[in-house]
C-alpha cells in the first residue's frame, strides 16, 4: 500500500511516468520537481494502467498554462504509443461499477476475449517508450523508428538565455524615467505610480549543422527530424553537410515531419556522399558565419567526425569558428560505443575548438544535448588540451 492508502502502481510505473515528465520538459513545458511530484502523488491516487487517469493526472499537474496544453497533447499522444493522434483529447471513460460475483466453472468465452482485446495499460505503454529512450537509434526497427519519431515531433530546442539591450515592464525593476513622465503628462501633473523596466532576456541563435554522408546514414533521418523539431523556434538555423553545404532551414519550416523531410530530400543532393567537414565548415563561415549568423551563437556539429579532406584545414577551421560563436557543440553518434576513442583525424583535429563532446545516438542522448545547448547541462570535453 502507498502512503495515500492507494494499491501501488505496476512495477518500474514510476520510472516509466519520470520519463514521461523529462520527455515534457524536452518539449518545453516547465515541469518542476514540486510539478511531477503532484503528478506522481495523483497518479498514486488515481490508478496508474489506466490512460486516461494518467492523462488527466499530468494535465493538471504539469501544465502551468495554456500554451503547455499543445505540448502536452503532443508528447502524451506520442509517449504513449497506443494513443490517439496528437492535439487530441483523450475522452475520460466513467467509473466502472464492479460488483463481485461468485461463479463456478470455467470463464465465459466472451469475457476470455474481452480480457484478450484489452489494451495493455498506461504504465506498459510508458515503460516501453522509456526503454525506446535509451536504444540506439540505428538497432530500431520500423515500428520502433515510428514510435520515434513522434517523440521527436514533440521535441523542443532553444538556445541559452542571454541578457539584451532592450527592456520590458518590469514591477521591481529600475525606474523607467520616460514612461513615468509620459504618465505624469497624461494625469496632468498628478501623482502616478512610478513606471519600471528591467533588461529583456533571449535565446541565443542556435546553429545546427547535420553530416548526411554515408557513414551517417543510419542515424541522418532521426537528427534531421531532431532538427525540424528544433527549427521550429524563429532562432534555430539548419545545415546540411556531406560533399555540399545546403541550407535547410527553409525546407524543415513545414509544420508536418513527413512533408518537412519529403522536401529536405528533394533539396540536399548528396545524401550518402563523402565528408568534407573542413571545406564545408570554411565555406559556412565565409558565406553565413562571418556575416553573423555565428557571432554569439550556439553551433551544434552532429557527425562522427569522419574527414575525407585535410583534417589540419577542419583544425583551423574549427578555430576560427571558436572565436566567433558563444559556444561550440559536437555530438557524435559514435562515442556511445564502447571503448570509442575519438582517434578519427577529423575528430581529433576538431575537438581542441569544442567546448562539448555529446552522444548524439539516442532520444535520451538527444534530451541531453538539448539541456547542454540550454546551458542548463555542461558537458565539457573529455581530454582536450583547452589553452
Amino acid at each position: 500500500m502507498s502512503q495515500h492508502g492507494a494499491p501501488p502502481g505496476p512495477p518500474g510505473a514510476d520510472a516509466a511516468l519520470l520519463g514521461f515528465a523529462r520527455a515534457l520538459r524536452a518539449a518545453g513545458v516547465d515541469a518542476s520537481a514540486e510539478r511531477v511530484h503532484a503528478f506522481l502523488r495523483a497518479v498514486d491516487e488515481l490508478r496508474a494502467g489506466m490512460r486516461a487517469d494518467v492523462y488527466w493526472a499530468g494535465r493538471l499537474t504539469l501544465c502551468g498554462g495554456r500554451d503547455d496544453l499543445e505540448r502536452y497533447e503532443r508528447v502524451f499522444a506520442a509517449y504513449f504509443s497506443s494513443a490517439a493522434p496528437a492535439g487530441r483529447t483523450v475522452t475520460v471513460p466513467p467509473p466502472p461499477r464492479l460488483r463481485l460475483v461468485a461463479r463456478e466453472g470455467p470463464v465465459p468465452r466472451t469475457a476470455a476475449r474481452n480480457e484478450e482485446e484489452r489494451p495493455p495499460p498506461a504504465a506498459a505503454l510508458a515503460s516501453s517508450s522509456e526503454v525506446l529512450r535509451h536504444r540506439d537509434v540505428a538497432g530500431l526497427d520500423s515500428a520502433e523508428r515510428e514510435q520515434l519519431r513522434r517523440l521527436l515531433a514533440a521535441f523542443a530546442l532553444r538556445g541559452e538565455v542571454r541578457r539584451t539591450a532592450r527592456r520590458r515592464p518590469d514591477r521591481r525593476g529600475a525606474v523607467d524615467p520616460h514612461r513615468t513622465v509620459r504618465e505624469l503628462l497624461r494625469r496632468g501633473g498628478e501623482p502616478a505610480r512610478l513606471r519600471r523596466h528591467t533588461r529583456a532576456d533571449r535565446p541565443r541563435r542556435v546553429v545546427l549543422l547535420v553530416d548526411v554522408s554515408g557513414s551517417m546514414a543510419p542515424y541522418a533521418d532521426a537528427l534531421l527530424r531532431f532538427a525540424h523539431a528544433a527549427a521550429r523556434g524563429s532562432r534555430t538555423e539548419v545545415f546540411t553537410v556531406g560533399t555540399r553545404l545546403t541550407r535547410v532551414t527553409r525546407e524543415l519550416s513545414h509544420r508536418d515531419p513527413d512533408l518537412a523531410m519529403a522536401a529536405l530530400a528533394s533539396a540536399v543532393p548528396d545524401w550518402r556522399g563523402g565528408t568534407r567537414l573542413g571545406e564545408l565548415l570554411r565555406e559556412f563561415l565565409d558565406r553565413w558565419g562571418q556575416r553573423g549568423m555565428a557571432r554569439g551563437a550556439v553551433v551544434v556539429v552532429l557527425s562522427d567526425g569522419w574527414e575525407r579532406g585535410d583534417p589540419e584545414l577542419l583544425g583551423a577551421q574549427m578555430r576560427r569558428l571558436h572565436r566567433l560563436a558563444h559556444r561550440v557543440i559536437w555530438a557524435n553518434p559514435r562515442k556511445a560505443r564502447p571503448g570509442y576513442a575519438p582517434l578519427a583525424a577529423g575528430m581529433a583535429a576538431a575537438l581542441p575548438s569544442v567546448d562539448a563532446f555529446v552522444e548524439g545516438h539516442s532520444l535520451a542522448a538527444l534530451e541531453r544535448l538539448a539541456a547542454v545547448v540550454r546551458g542548463a547541462g555542461p558537458a565539457p570535453v573529455e581530454g582536450a588540451d583547452r589553452a
